[in-house]
This record gives C-alpha cells, structure tokens and sequence, in this order.
C-alpha cells in the first residue's frame, strides 16, 4: 500500500496530466463504451478461490459454483440441473456441457472432482462450514455427473456450494500436483472475465471471456485502480479517471451526501448486507454479570450512531440480523436508549460508583478494554463516543486499536472484554455465521461459553443444520436467537449497506444476495450522444 505522501504526489500528477499516475504509469481513464475504470483500496492478492486472502469481488469475475443464489433462489450455474436423495444425503450435480476453463480444459465432472478433492485435502482450513464436518466423499461416475454423499441431511447444502471461497472451480491444469492448499500456477476460472495483466499495488485489468458459455458482459474490459485514499478515489471519479466506487466501507456519508443531486454522477445502496455490532465477553469478571450486559445495551445510542458516524446510511440495528435475513423476522424487544434505566439496572446489582466516580462491586472496578480494529476510522470513531457515554455510567473503558491480523487473532482466542465485529452477510446468515458459534472461529465462541444456556443454544443450531422441516428451523432460529438476544452478549449497533458511487454514463449498477458481488455483467455505459 502505498503512503500518503505517494499520494499527494499522485494528485499533483493528476492535476498537471489529467490522468492519474500510479507508480510512474500514467493511467488514463478510457472513455470508451466497452471498458469501466473501477477502484479499490487495496491489490487483487492472492485469488485462489479454495483460501481466502484474495479480494471477492475479483474471485467472482474469474470463478464458478455448481450452482448461483439469486433472489429467487438457487439457479442453475456450472450445474445445469442437481437431484437430492429422499434421505437428504445424496446430491447428484448434471454438469453442463461444452463449458471450459479459459485455459481450454473441459470443466466437466473429472474437474469439478478435481476441485473438490483439493478443497477436502485442505478440510480442517474449511471447518468454519458445517457442511465440512458431514461430507463423507465425492465422485465422478462419468463426465456429466459429480455426487457428493454426506453423512446426514444438511439444509444449507445448497447455499454453501454457492458461495465462491471455497466452492469456486479452477482449472485443474492450474493446480500444483492437483492441489491448492499451497497456491496455484494461475488464475483460470470459467467465469465472465479472465485476469489478463496485474501490476501489484497499481492495477488489474479483466477482459471478457470470448468463450463464455452465458451471456456476454456489455463490458468488455475492467480496469481496476488501486487507490487507498478515499478522497483521492472522489477526485479520481470527479475527473472521469474512473467509473465507479463501490462497497461497504469505500465511501464515506460525506461523499454520497455531496453528490445525492448532481445529475452526473448516480447513487446505489443495498438491503442490509450485515449487522455492525460489539461482541461481549461473557467471560469477563464484570461482564460474566448479565445486569452489566443489559445496561450497556440500554447505554448506547444507536440512533445517535447511525445519524452522527453514518448520516443514515446506516440505520439503528437493534438485533443481531437484520429483519430481511431468513428465519430473523422474530419480534424481539429492542434494548431502547435510556441512560437513566442503566444506571438503576447496575445500582440494584450492586455496582456502586466508587470515590473516582468507577463502580466497584465485590472488590471488582467497572473497567472494561474495547478492541477495535486500527485500519478502521469508523470503529475508532464510534469506540470513542462509547468511551464517553460509558463513562458517564462510571464505567472506565480503555480504548486500544490492532492491525487486522492481531485484532483477529485475538477475538478468535477470547483475548478481549468487548470486540467490534460485524455478522457474516448475505448468503452466510444466519446459518453459516450461527453455526461457527459453536467452535473458535471468530469471538462468539468465547464470548458465550460462560452463559447458562450455551448448551441448550448450541444444541438448538446443531439441530437446525440437520433439519428438513423449516417450521422446525423456524422454531430453532427463533430459540436461539431469543435466548441470545436475552443474553445481551451482542450489542448491535448498526447494518451495514453496499454503497455506490458512479458515473450517469453507467447504466445496471446494483448489488446482488451476496455482499461481495460487484455484478459487472448487469452493466453497460450509455450509448454516447451525438
């Protein structure tokens, strides 16, 4: 990543040339119908699909599942039709014919077993899924069919082989000795675009794939332009260096505010994507009291959050999914902002402010670290606003801000008093993230193992996975998600939107059911006028 001072060094370039200079290579904005300047913060990386450290937006372009989640539910993608057994553990996948990778090898059943082969020699990376836990083996009786048997009915079968790390198929020519656990020789997919040049840490160009066996993009080439800078990336839009910005945390409320009615530029926001949220450790001396819990619910203002960090581009969020997630409609009672009712919630459990004006109960001192993470402005923002607000409960919360990677690994080991976090998204909720609850993956796992209901919750998700009645599931969901929010182990705080800024040229700019998803396939520019 490059440093500030590069660019402000590359916005002088910019006003001087008229074209933005990365790394010495001028990259004008080609204006022409069939190629969109795109932008992101950070490189490609590594876009294996069966690991996770390459940008999905990208993985998207290149790669293909068995099947595709739409709006109106599973479509048929590198699987043209699929046969479930009447006990639920049998899937028989009819592959489509003619389709190729864009190295010219068949992506026929013997690659899809290949793919499969490579992501089970890698299970224990994959275990985050339960499907992985219930697979018992694949295979490929002949070139057009691919059977996956599992040891017990799984419902969210379907949804997880949908989504592209790690169910995404390579070529197998692109494997090292048919695996991909250690990397890949190149990025070969099926998909609408192929990867045709990267300078790291400047840009990324996608061509179409001519020989694609759907429809044809109207967008023939993608240029993507790595800019950290968020006001460099507004500046880069102003001048028509690019197209578009899109994502959840690549423009600010500021931004979309200025250019809400300039007619040359448009303005997209999705559904809620996913839940912005603090994660309790009910571990914590102090935290393992659930009046404590409550009363910071009761001490925080989501309004106040999403209007004054947001603008409202965000709105409260007073569970832990949003109401528009499957199986989350419940009617839970929201935690309502009321400072009076948490304080007299922690006086009648006995924390009474000490002389430094902290509550004390028991020889223990209300004083509380919230983790965040250090390339977040946001979160840094809204943690210290909690640091104010919580302090006038006398509660002492100690602020302290990690690089990505340590913020991580210590949410998944419990090494924290209150963590933000945000739920896994569409199409992983809520099945997928609730399931992760149960083992150490992120800090639900730590946060909930010294609630009195852990077993009876982490009974009622385990069921759920397996069940093929969803009024049965229905049920579960609404269990499990009663007894968390009851708990108070989550504070929710806001949900997340997809947010687009563009060009009035472009035209079909939106968002699809997965978060990641940027559908460059729906786009196309207005046709020039004369």
């Amino acid at each position: 990543m490059k440093t500030s001072r590069f660019w402000k060094e590359a916005l002088v370039a910019t006003v001087l040339t008229g074209s933005l200079c990365v790394g010495g290579v001028a990259l004008a904005a080609e204006q022409k119908s069939d190629t969109l300047n795109f932008v992101n913060y950070r490189d490609v990386r590594d876009l294996n699909p069966h690991l996770y450290a390459g940008e999905m937006y990208a993985q998207e372009m290149l790669y293909e599942t068995l099947v595709d989640i739409t709006a109106d539910g599973y479509k048929p993608c590198l699987a043209e039709s699929w046969d479930i057994s009447p006990d639920g553990k049998v899937y028989t996948f009819h592959i489509r014919k003619g389709v190729t990778f864009t190295d010219g090898t068949p992506c026929d059943a013997y690659a899809i077993k290949a793919n499969f082969d490579a992501i089970l020699e890698n299970r224990a990376r994959h275990t985050w899924l339960e499907m992985m836990h219930l697979l018992e083996k694949v295979d490929a009786p002949d070139a057009h069919t691919f059977r996956i048997f599992m040891k017990a009915p799984y419902w969210p079968m379907l949804t997880e082989l949908g989504v592209t790390r790690p169910f995404a198929m390579i070529s197998p020519a692109a494997m090292k000795d048919g695996s991909t656990k250690d990397g890949v020789k190149a990025y070969i997919g099926t998909g609408p675009y192929k990867l045709t040049k990267v300078v790291t840490d400047e840009y990324a160009v996608f061509e179409a794939n001519e020989n694609y066996w759907g429809e044809q993009p109207k967008i023939k080439r993608i240029v993507v332009k790595v800019i950290p800078d968020n006001q460099t990336r507004i500046l880069a839009l102003e001048k028509g260096e690019i197209d578009l910005i899109w994502g959840k945390n690549m423009l600010d409320a500021d931004a979309l505010n200025k250019y809400r009615d300039n007619k040359d530029f448009g303005i997209a926001m999705s559904t809620p994507t996913s839940t912005r949220h603090i994660v309790l450790n009910g571990q914590n001396p102090v935290l393992a009291d659930i009046a404590v819990r409550k009363a910071l619910q009761h001490a925080t203002n989501r309004v106040a959050i999403a209007k004054g960090v947001f603008h409202n581009t965000e709105l409260p969020a007073d569970t832990l999914y949003a109401r528009s997630v499957p199986y989350c409609d419940i009617d839970l009672p929201p935690y309502e902002y009321d400072m009076e009712k948490a304080a007299r919630i922690l006086d009648e459990a006995g924390w009474k402010p000490g002389s430094d004006g902290v509550r004390e109960k028991d020889g223990k001192r209300m004083e509380l670290g919230l983790l965040y993470n250090s390339n977040s402005v946001t979160e840094k923002t809204i943690a210290e606003y909690l640091q104010h607000e919580y302090g006038k409960l006398g509660i002492r919360v100690s602020l302290r801000g990690e690089e990505e990677q340590s913020y991580r690994d210590n949410m998944k080991n419990g090494l924290f008093d209150m963590i933000f976090n945000i739920c896994w998204g569409m199409p992983y909720d809520p099945q997928s993230s609730m399931a992760a609850m149960r083992q150490r993956v992120y800090g639900d796992y730590a946060a909930q193992l010294a609630l009195p209901d852990k077993k009876e919750i982490d009974a009622a998700i385990t069921e759920i996975m397996s069940s093929t009645d969803p009024a049965r599931r229905q049920e579960l969901f609404t269990f499990a998600l009663t007894h968390l929010h009851e708990d108070a182990i989550y504070i929710p705080l806001t949900y997340e939107t997809n947010k687009a800024l563009f060009s009035s040229r472009l035209k079909g700019v939106g968002f699809t059911q997965t978060q990641y998803e940027v559908p460059f396939v729906k786009m196309s520019f207005e046709a020039a006028k004369p």
